[in-house]
């Protein structure tokens, strides 16, 4: 498993600001589950229909953090 650092985070998401990545980091994931979490943030539909089990007690961590922060940048219209 890949050690989730900044580097991994833009990899995965695109350029997000520093206190997010800090934040996703801290959770001490790897690259892998910041992937997964990503994968069921933006297409939890076909991962079901995919038969995948639900995600880790980990990738919930990381979906919740990446749900929050797109929830905040709507309603900061950022």
């Amino acid at each position: 498993m890949t050690v989730l650092n900044r580097e991994a985070v833009t990899k995965v998401l695109g350029p997000v600001d520093e206190a997010l990545a800090a934040e996703l980091i801290a959770t001490g994931a790897s690259a892998e589950e910041l992937f997964e979490a990503y994968a069921w943030l933006t297409n939890d539909e076909a991962l079901t229909n995919a038969h995948r089990g639900f995600p880790s007690a980990r990738v919930g961590e990381l979906v919740q953090i990446l749900q929050t922060a797109d929830e905040e940048q709507e309603v900061g219209g950022g």
